[in-house]
């Protein structure tokens, strides 16, 4: 399977292994779905001085790491820990230097019907990583393709490495993007840069995704992962409340219309009105002292 993943690749000169992420807290109580095992594709942490961003390192280097059904139930479980650990605010999805995700696992799907589609709903369960309430940055080196760049998108933002690529090769094998990547990818750099994307299963790099307004910023590869959680540490100093709501304001932008979205901001601006962290924050202004936020 990594065989045939790789040859959708051109060669690339040799990179180091991602070195090890900032010392960090094990996340207490995170383990895998299944019987209490511990991760098989995932490493899971707590990090920042705060150890308020959850970290995840998808682990799967023999295959690029290829987004398998274990790995992407594990991801699952995990999303669900930080969501639910209070002393999280933000959380850093990221892969290995050489690659975020090659695609998803195309041995798992080569053998598949259109009846096991559709009656099972496949690739449906990828949908938590959007539903996560908390803000999630993508740190993306090497290789975003397929449904590792369709799991890129469904992150709030993406930092890129200088040497990453993002890409929709689906075409190439048939098939078309099933995660996403049509609808997002269209969103983010318009319809003419995705159309070719799709259509021709040509990658982009960093800093023409960057210019295109995939991604947010590019790094040098080896300072990606610090910038990445030095943002979510940023965010996590925020009211965790508001910050949920600001996250569901800019959503509504891409999924409903301007109508319909500016009512949804006004709702949520009107909502921040009855929170603590509101009147914390204003009244800080007001007083010039940092705020002391305690809503989550």
């Amino acid at each position: 399977m990594a065989a045939a993943l790789r040859a959708l690749l051109r060669p690339a000169a040799r990179r180091r292994a991602l070195p090890p992420p900032p010392p960090a807290r094990p996340l207490l109580g995170a383990r895998a779905c299944s019987a209490g095992a511990p991760f098989q594709y995932l490493s899971v942490q707590k990090t920042g001085a705060r150890q308020s961003v959850g970290l995840i390192q998808l682990n799967r280097p023999q295959a690029l790491n290829a987004l398998c059904e274990g790995l992407m139930q594990e991801l699952r479980g995990a999303l669900e820990a930080l969501e639910k650990d209070p002393q999280v605010g933000a959380i850093v999805i990221t892969g290995s230097q050489k690659a975020f995700a090659a695609g998803a696992d195309i041995k798992e799907m080569q053998s598949k019907t259109f009846q096991e589609c559709y009656g099972s709903g496949f690739l449906a369960g990828w949908d938590k990583v959007s539903l996560v309430r908390k803000p999630i940055i993508a740190a993306v080196n090497g290789y975003a393709l397929g449904g590792g760049c369709e799991l890129a998108m469904m992150c709030d933002i993406i930092y890129a490495g200088e040497k990453a690529q993002f890409g929709q090769p689906e075409i190439l094998l048939g098939t078309i993007p099933g995660a996403g990547g049509t609808q997002r990818l269209t969103r983010a750099v318009g319809k003419s840069l995705a159309m070719e994307m799709v259509l021709t299963g040509d990658r982009i790099s960093a800093a023409e995704a960057k210019e295109a307004g995939l991604v947010s910023k590019v790094f040098p590869v080896e300072k990606l992962l610090d910038a990445a959680i030095s943002c979510a540490e940023k965010i996590a100093s925020n009211s965790k409340l508001v910050t949920a709501m600001a996250k569901e304001s800019v959503n509504a932008a891409f999924e409903t219309t301007l109508a319909e979205g500016t009512r949804t901001e006004k709702r949520l601006f009107y909502a921040t009105f009855a929170t603590d962290d509101r009147k914390e924050g204003m009244t800080a202004f007001v007083e010039k002292r940092k705020a002391n936020f305690t809503d989550s």
